[in-house]
């Protein structure tokens, strides 16, 4: 069988370490450098032959240099003669440029699905898509993963009597609902309309919160502009304090202030699939690390990413560990 080599760009190299020691292999080096004209270049300092190469690189800030990088390091494995390469992409940051919802706008979500197979990728491992019809954008198989049975448990070691998840907006609200149903917990939804960037207005609350403590679930937090204007219209209704939990903590611009300063908000629950703001200690961190290590071992093993969520949904529960697979050498 062949060898599993994992390498990681800069993006988030913390998370790339944090799976190899849930895999047992040493995380490769890689050597990345921008020349004077601001071009970047990537060399994988390991054997990439006929191994099983994979590379570790959420799509985060600075978006552009993270995406360049990771096409490179798929490119160097070709051109190494890598058996197969899968993209390891924890966040797809264009997973929101999805549909043409504007006269000759461009698709970004799609075009960014391409240049990854055009480099080279065999094979992409992500989690939680902002939107579900991006996996359909790519080329290549994608296994999609979610982060919701993750999060779940770390509402379950808490008192939920009187608790109800509700989603920032009506195109959240599959995942919210399947999030409530490993909680036992009942459902609520925001009415949003998007005004800009970091500027939405929430019409309406759509199910019953009025006296109930809230557990605000989105798949990804930027500036936290729908956060905020889902709590003051859970507060008009009656909701006097909410957890916040989210796949993709990116919380860019005055989201740590904003977030942080908030008197409804207890806590805020992430993941680490980018990496957390340096000044938020308060911050709450799961580690998805284990679910991409599970996922790799068997994807390696040629069996089914699907099964480890046998007897549930298969997209929304935590894994069940795969003794398939006993140690990877690097």
């Amino acid at each position: 069988m062949r060898e599993v080599v994992v390498f990681s760009g800069s993006a988030h190299e913390p998370l790339a370490h944090r799976i190899c020691d849930e895999l047992g292999v040493e995380l490769s080096q890689t050597a990345l450098s921008r020349f004077s004209n601001d071009c970047l270049q990537a060399q994988l300092l390991a054997n990439c032959r006929q191994r099983d190469v994979y590379i570790v690189q959420p799509l985060v800030p600075p978006t552009q240099d993270s995406l360049m990088e990771l096409l490179l390091m798929i490119d160097a494995a070709k051109g190494a003669s890598a058996g197969m390469i899968t993209a390891v992409i924890p966040h797809y940051a264009y997973a929101r440029s999805d549909k043409k919802d504007a006269s000759r706008i461009s698709l970004g979500g799609r075009l960014v699905a391409d240049l990854i197979s055009t480099a080279g990728a065999d094979r992409v491992l992500t989690m939680n898509l902002h939107a579900p019809q991006v996996h359909g954008f790519f080329s290549v198989p994608v296994d999609h993963l979610t982060a919701l049975g993750v999060l779940a448990d770390h509402f379950r070691e808490q008192d939920l009597d009187n608790t109800v998840v509700v989603s920032p907006d009506l195109g959240n609200a599959k995942d919210a609902t399947q999030f409530s149903r490993l909680l036992g917990l009942p459902v609520a939804a925001g009415s949003k309309r998007r005004l800009g960037d970091d500027t939405v207005v929430i019409d309406s609350i759509v199910g019953d919160v009025e006296g109930k403590r809230a557990i605000v679930l989105d798949d990804e937090i930027a500036t936290g502009g729908s956060i905020i204007e889902l709590l003051d219209r859970l507060a008009d209704h009656g909701v006097t304090e909410a957890a916040v939990a989210t796949t993709h903590g990116l919380f860019a611009g005055r989201a740590v202030e904003r977030l942080r300063g908030h008197d409804m908000i207890t806590e805020v629950v992430t993941t680490d699939t980018v990496p957390a703001p340096k000044d938020w200690p308060e911050l709450r961190v799961r580690s998805v690390a284990g679910l991409f290590a599970e996922a790799i071992k068997r994807i390696h093993e040629g069996e089914s990413v699907s099964s480890l969520f046998d007897g549930v949904d298969p997209t929304h529960a935590p894994p069940r560990q795969s003794t398939l697979f006993d140690r990877v050498g690097s």
